[in-house]
């Protein structure tokens, strides 16, 4: 069976790839479905809620991953990429411009996924209890 260490990384991948989808996907998607508008999705707070849920998942998943297959590189590129992640919810679009909030957001995303992934890949060929 597995164990909330392999949810936990499949979530947070999961979770990655929305935020770089709001990211990148919503100016667009308010254009073309007006109705969208009424969410409110391009509030602040919405970034915020993201990082409320990516933090606790990614810091537990990659925790947990380490402990089992020792790889302490993996564990700090996901905390670099929560790193860039909360510096472009702190610099937001006021001090990076919109394009630079965008890009620092997907890049942040990125390493968060791709760290995820490492994770999940090696307990997988390590055949963790996690992937029995």
């Amino acid at each position: 069976m597995k164990n909330i260490q392999t949810v936990s990384d499949k979530t947070a991948i999961s979770l990655s790839i929305v935020c770089a989808l709001h990211c990148l996907a919503l100016p667009s998607l308010l254009v073309i479905l007006p109705s969208l508008t009424a969410l409110n999705l391009a509030d602040e707070m919405v970034h915020i809620w993201m990082l409320v849920a990516v933090i606790p998942i990614s810091i537990y998943a990659l925790t947990m991953g380490c402990r089992k297959h020792k790889q302490l590189s993996i564990m700090l590129l996901g905390l670099v990429g929560l790193a860039v992640l909360i510096a472009a919810a702190l610099l937001g679009h006021d001090i990076l411009g919109e394009a630079g909030e965008k890009a620092v957001v997907t890049m942040g995303a990125f390493i968060i996924a791709v760290s995820h992934w490492q994770n999940h890949q090696l307990c997988r060929r390590l055949n963790c209890e996690c992937h029995s």
